[in-house]
């Protein structure tokens, strides 16, 4: 019988065995665990995910390994707390294993190590195992069996185990200490990379180019390495600015101040600091590898114009030229107001707006497509969707005289110039007729008024008749 000091160290060690063996295990949380999962997506190809489950925990220290979270994750942003006993469970230490489990990563691992080597008899069917060394695994396997290295094995290896760092999915591996109750709602939130969204537009003319019907698309991309089942997403619309990539948690906490409910069908839309951040209405599942859209917004019979116009350059105007241009392409432009009065009134994120009309048998036919950026409420939104074919324009140099100088340093110059406007169309059209003219300028003359639309630009409005043209004539003098 082993003396007294013996048998009180035995009873030592077994007491402190089962304990330091429950602390070795490892705590799995799977998606099954999972009771919300919130995704907020920024324009940059950054989210923020906000992943809630419900776990069962020892006392004291616990090893966690939270899976199926995103393989892009940034792990330094990753923050979880408790929800059932706030500032009773705190994390030591954590590991993000985003090395996942392939043949070729197995066998990566385990160079170096033993596995074994089973070959069949092709004749007999009968199994054959020997123990091997793996040398390499680069371009090829290179084993050592017995006294011999053997390359391009005919068989196939077995291993005796999984080693712990190589996962089946992407797992965050946490030492945490448990203070509070066994079973708890924890939240994990981390900025991840892999997951992105744009907005798509689509506009419908109607028939005088006087309205539009409109209706704006979110699609989605999932290439993070999980997925998000019944997620409550989130869209931030802006230029958020990160440091080298990242972007501090205090950033995401900032006030929010509600704004208007949009004309939107599934997407409601409040202000954000300086941003605008867009809910979606229910639930949806975002999936890994997929792309998907939602809808944003549908609005019906916004007040739209349409604006042919023909833009000079002001180069011009301090030397001769004579002939500008013949058949020179006058631009279309639609534009429309963002305002509820007119239908609408949503800040708008930057995105393509495609715009279709119905041709006289009454199918939609593409007609153009500008892009937009991010446009605030009451804001107007242009788009330019090509060239005229039916309005076109001749614009030629009549006469360039260089004046005295007024002052040493200085040059003034005065020039006339005559631009033809030509409509094919069978309906009579507006021209606006842009020029930028630089430095300091005086109309001398001009066959119509002009408007000073800014310090270098003089603006006409020309209506061509139809089937007919126009003559614009003006003379104007420069002082550099």
């Amino acid at each position: 019988m082993p003396p007294p000091q013996c048998r009180s160290l035995t009873v030592l060690l077994l007491a402190v065995l089962p304990c330091a063996f429950a602390q070795a295990e490892e705590l799995r949380s799977t998606l099954q665990d999972q009771r919300s999962v919130a995704v907020t997506i920024y324009n940059e190809n950054l989210a923020l995910v906000k992943d809630q489950r419900k776990i069962q925990f020892a006392s004291g220290q616990n090893t966690l390994a939270f899976r199926d979270v995103s393989a892009r994750m940034r792990p330094e942003t990753a923050l979880l707390r408790s929800l059932t006993s706030p500032g009773k469970l705190s994390v030591l230490e954590q590991n993000f294993d985003f090395d996942l489990l392939t043949p070729q990563k197995l066998l990566d691992k385990y160079v170096g190590k033993s596995v074994n080597i089973v070959r069949t008899n092709p004749a007999t069917g009968v199994e054959t195992s020997e123990p091997a060394q793996v040398l390499a695994a680069n371009n090829g396997v290179v084993v050592k069996i017995g006294d011999r290295i053997e390359t391009g094995i005919p068989g196939r290896i077995v291993y005796p185990d999984v080693p712990a760092n190589l996962r089946d999915r992407p797992t965050l591996v946490m030492s945490l200490n448990n203070g509070g109750v066994a079973q708890q709602e924890v939240e994990l939130s981390y900025l991840t990379g892999g997951l992105a969204w744009k907005a798509d537009y689509v506009a419908e003319l109607n028939s005088a180019d006087d309205k539009l019907d409109l209706s704006g698309w979110v699609t989605l991309t999932n290439t993070s390495g999980a997925s998000y089942h019944n997620a409550k997403l989130q869209l931030v619309a802006g230029d958020v600015n990160q440091v080298r990539n990242e972007m501090r948690f205090a950033n995401l906490r900032a006030s929010r101040e509600k704004a208007m409910i949009a004309t939107a069908t599934d997407m409601a839309e409040e202000s954000l600091l300086e941003f605008h951040l867009y809910t979606l209405d229910r639930p949806t599942t975002i999936a890994e590898n997929q792309t998907k859209q939602v809808s944003l917004l549908a609005a019906a019979g916004i007040p739209a114009r349409k604006e042919l116009l023909l833009r000079g350059a002001n180069y011009y105007y301090s030397s001769s030229h004579g002939d500008l241009g013949r058949k020179m392409k006058v631009s279309v432009f639609i534009e429309f107001d963002n305002r509820e009065s007119d239908r609408l009134g949503m800040p708008l994120p930057r995105g393509v707006m495609r715009v279709y009309k119905k041709d006289a048998a009454g199918n939609a036919q593409f007609v153009g497509e500008d892009y937009i950026d991010h446009t605030p409420k009451n804001e107007k939104v242009r788009l330019k969707l090509g060239e005229a074919f039916d309005v076109t324009a001749d614009k030629k140099q009549t006469d360039f005289t260089r004046l005295p100088n007024s002052a040493k340093g200085n040059a003034s110059f005065e020039s006339a110039f005559e631009i033809v406007l030509k409509n094919a169309k069978k309906e009579a059209v507006t021209v606006v007729v842009q020029e930028p003219i630089p430095a300091d300028w005086k109309m001398l003359s001009e066959s119509q008024k002009h408007t000073k639309a800014a310090s270098n630009t003089a603006v006409w409005k020309i209506s061509v008749p139809a089937e007919g043209s126009t003559k614009l004539n003006y003379r104007v003098q420069v002082r550099y």
